[in-house]
């Protein structure tokens, strides 16, 4: 791991995994000289180009680092800005750089006006990863008015064609992997839903069209609002990716003194697209995830939703409890409907008091049932909404985002909460603080349930800041949360998956996948979610959704932090036996899962059987889900090969009350072949080092 200058105009920054290097040219640009295999530092020299001709500019053939939108730029740029005299041309130039151990900041001035840009460059220890942002700042003394302001520009090291890889999906659909080659223009991934949502995913996997493969590049924003990801390849075979907020109505007024301080960006390179989920897995598991949680496996938990909807009462969610704990869990979540006026999603929201008819003793009645059973408890709470029909609202109508002269659109019966408001936002927090200062609660359920429309903030200069704002608001309240209660673990929801992204993995200990928890549906969203981001984070629940049998569904809800979310009332004895059985071996193996490497062995739509690998080197083993959901004819034999085991080592692999015992390198080079005939076929693998 290094950071370092060579000569005066060199810039070098180095990890395990890959080297990184700009320079700066004679006009003063910081220049993109290289992303790849690490190679003399001393060779590297920034050249000298000149127009092509009258159509094509130097500067739409060179790679900048962080390209602004003025003079003879004609391609998409990372920034753009109005200054206070009606100027919209950036004239960005080198003018310092600060290098400390593991990171490099280059400032960039502006020629003539008060603006500055700083490029931070983080390269992080042990995982393969550098880190990228950009903060903007007005050092002058009129106001700068930004209306792009990108965390990030890439430059790509080959001239072919790439095939970029991200998703989309719908709630109920997270996650559904598209692959598009890119022969010209743009591609762009985005949200403009105040969230990162459910359809595209901020972060783009590339993989370059070369006969010798070429390496894998790889990019995630750590931002859980409306983004933008785009990338294009000019008519000179460049590509290049844009990684930031969404300039689709943005805006930052930046008055004497203030900055803008863009997301974080993280990247990186890899040998296959399956090996791109593994080095972020590790990376998440090192430097990403709040500390309190970051080591700790996250415990089995089970929700009440399923079982009581709206109509919880204290004793109704004593008896749920009473069965959970059977099943061996290890938090019991009460959901929606045990606050206010709450008897459906029409009324109540905002109200954050424990409704007296449903809960006389208050919660701390279901709270103690639920300790002794030896389970902590946990509670859903929907901190950014309100409904219409709810004492908060009929005292505060103003707290909601809205035009004055528009009446607000209603989204499952409720508008969103101003959180750019100091008030708004000292409410929210002063609730759940409450909550947690009167009550044992290890576990918060943080839900948002509906994008943000209307977007008008009366109190806001510049309302268009609203959208970055809001979502710096969430992460501020929750911050102050887990600093005062850091035995409490948050979980971020968005209807499903609409809040999934390495932002939300920086404040928040899991998140909520999808409210689709269909095993063969949960096969796909899982696969998609788990390109890039960390297995610890993925909650997943076993639930009625389906007629598949226990097995299948505890086979892929395995594959995550385990949930369960079942209507108990209706389970036999012999079911939460069975459960039982699968919590046990989870608890065995959660280690393995949450903390190991995740190998994609094989998939549905390619083999017609998912197969998927957990292994640690620390811990010497590994688990394996397979799952075919309905094989067709005598086209039901699936030889599986391991992977990431010790070639030299031997292994006794147990597959029910089936044993053998095989060298690493038979597990991986020549498998084992497994009939799967039949509909919602399973099995899973324990692997151990003899």
């Amino acid at each position: 791991m290094a950071v370092f200058r060579v000569g005066e105009n060199i810039f070098v920054l180095e990890n395990e995994s890959f080297q990184y290097v700009m320079g700066v040219g004679a006009d003063g640009t910081v220049r993109h000289l290289h992303w790849g295999d690490k190679v003399s530092p001393d060779d590297f020299e920034v050249r000298v180009f000149d127009d092509i001709n009258s159509n094509h500019s130097y500067r739409d053939t060179i790679c900048e680092e962080y390209s602004s939108f003025g003079g003879k730029l004609f391609r998409d740029c990372a920034f753009k800005c109005e200054f206070s005299d009606g100027v919209r041309d950036a004239v960005l130039v080198f003018e310092d750089y600060v290098i400390s151990e593991d990171t490099l900041k280059l400032i960039l001035r502006d020629i003539r006006y008060g603006l500055e840009a700083e490029l931070i460059y983080k390269v992080y220890d042990g995982c393969g990863v550098m880190g990228r942002k950009t903060v903007i700042r007005n050092v002058g003394e009129d106001r700068i008015e930004c209306e792009k302001i990108m965390s990030a520009e890439l430059s790509f090291p080959e001239k072919c064609e790439y095939e970029v890889i991200n998703t989309n999906g719908t709630w109920w659909g997270e996650y559904q992997i598209v692959r598009e080659r890119l022969s010209g223009g743009s591609l762009s991934f985005e949200s403009r839903k105040g969230t990162s949502a459910h359809c595209n995913a901020p972060f783009f996997i590339a993989e370059p069209s070369l006969r010798d493969g070429g390496k894998i590049l790889f990019a995630a924003l750590a931002y859980s609002g409306s983004f933008k990801v785009s990338v294009s390849r000019d008519s000179f075979n460049v590509t290049r990716a844009l990684l930031g907020v969404n300039d689709f109505d943005f805006g930052v007024t930046l008055k004497k003194g203030e900055k803008f301080s863009a997301p974080w960006v993280y990247f990186g390179s890899a040998q296959c697209a399956d090996e791109v989920s593994r080095i972020m897995n590790r990376f998440a598991l090192k430097h990403v995830f709040p500390e309190q949680f970051r080591e700790k496996p996250l415990p089995v938990l089970y929700n009440s939703w399923e079982a009581t909807g709206f109509n919880v009462t204290a004793e109704s969610q004593k008896e749920l409890a009473d069965k959970a704990a059977k099943t061996g869990v290890e938090v019991f979540v009460m959901d929606d409907g045990w606050f206010g006026e709450r008897k459906d999603d029409f009324a109540g929201l905002g109200d954050w008091y424990v409704n007296r008819e449903k809960f006389p003793k208050g919660l701390s009645e279901l709270i103690d049932h639920v300790n002794a059973l030896g389970m902590d408890f946990g509670l859903w709470v929907e901190p950014e909404m309100v409904n219409p029909d709810s004492d908060l609202y009929s005292e505060h109508p103003d707290w909601v985002y809205h035009f004055k002269t528009r009446t607000p659109s209603r989204m499952r019966n409720q508008l969103v909460l101003n959180l750019t408001k100091p008030q708004v936002k000292e409410f929210v927090f002063g609730f759940i603080d409450k909550l947690l200062s009167e009550n044992n609660i290890k576990y918060i359920k943080w839900d948002m349930n509906r994008p943000i429309s209307e977007p008008g903030a009366d109190n806001l200069e510049n309302s268009r800041e609203l959208w970055f704002r809001h979502t710096q608001a969430v992460y501020d309240i929750v911050d102050s949360l887990k600093a005062k209660y850091p035995e409490t673990q948050f979980e971020a929801c968005a209807s499903g998956g609409g809040r999934c992204d390495y932002g939300a993995f920086g404040h928040f200990d899991e998140i909520w996948t999808s409210d689709n928890t269909k095993p063969v549906d949960r096969i796909d969203i899982q696969n998609g979610y788990s390109l890039i981001n960390p297995t610890k984070a993925m909650r997943a629940w076993v639930t009625d959704s389906s007629d598949a049998p226990w097995s299948f569904k505890f086979n892929i809800a395995m594959q995550g932090s385990l949930g369960l979310g079942m209507n108990l009332f209706e389970c036999s004895e012999d079911d939460l036996d069975v459960m039982k059985e699968y919590v046990s071996l989870y608890k065995k193996y959660r280690e393995v899962i949450q903390f190991g490497d995740r190998y994609c062995l094989m998939n549905l739509e390619d083999h017609g059987l998912n197969a998927v690998e957990f292994v640690t080197e620390k811990e010497n083993r590994a688990i394996v889900f397979a799952a075919a959901v309905n094989t067709k004819h005598l086209h039901r034999s699936f030889k599986i090969r391991l992977r990431g085991l010790d070639e030299k080592s031997r292994y006794r692999v147990e597959i029910g009350g089936e044993s053998t015992e095989k060298s690493g390198s038979y597990l991986m080079h020549a498998g084992l072949e497994r009939d799967f005939g039949g509909d919602f076929k399973s099995e899973i693998w324990t692997v151990n080092r003899l």
